[in-house]
């Protein structure tokens, strides 16, 4: 994913001393950050103080961003780094209860898995990615819900585009397995 130029222009001004071009950048992907962590944690608590440290890492790192990446996909590696360490200090937790049943409605990703067409699915569906290996559980909710490629994966991941394939494959096939019982 090309850098947007939108991105680029604020990331100068802000290099420049602009504070209020960061908050552009913070408002445009708060939400985006927010969901990639809530999916990942499983918790909205979680997730909002994912999206804090997230941001905090851009606000402090943003002048060593290179645009070698879109700036999306740095953002994504960060979160993705943030929400993996979370899940290792928590350790394994499974069947992690939603705390607020109505974020379930999702009106931006609603659509993303045409097959999941209600909330008990999408219920079932929180429930399956919460007992999915981590990494595993990361390329599927990177490649269906944030719909990236697998070269924009393997970005943010750090892995190849095989092993992104292999462990999306093995991820797809649990949850369709899980999905069907």
């Amino acid at each position: 994913m090309p850098n947007n130029e939108e991105d680029v222009q604020y990331i100068n001004r802000f290099l420049e001393g602009d504070e209020a071009a960061f908050n552009k950048l913070a408002e445009k992907y708060r939400q985006k950050i927010y969901w990639h962590a809530r999916r990942m944690t499983g918790s909205h608590i979680d997730a909002d103080e994912i999206v804090q440290e997230v941001l905090l890492v851009l606000y402090r790192k943003l002048k060593d961003f290179k645009f070698k990446s879109s700036l999306y996909t740095w953002i994504y590696k960060i979160t993705s780094t943030r929400c993996l360490n979370y899940l290792s200090r928590q350790k394994v937790r499974r069947f992690l209860s939603l705390d607020e049943p109505e974020i379930l409605n999702i009106k931006d990703n609603y659509d993303v898995l045409k097959n999941i067409e209600d909330k008990d699915k999408l219920a079932k569906l929180d429930q399956i990615l919460k007992i999915l290996p981590a990494k595993q559980r990361q390329i599927f909710i990177l490649r269906n819900f944030e719909e990236m490629s697998y070269e924009e994966i393997a970005a943010v991941t750090g892995k190849s585009v095989g092993g992104m394939k292999a462990n999306y494959f093995h991820a797809l096939n649990k949850v369709m397995e899980k999905m069907n019982e």
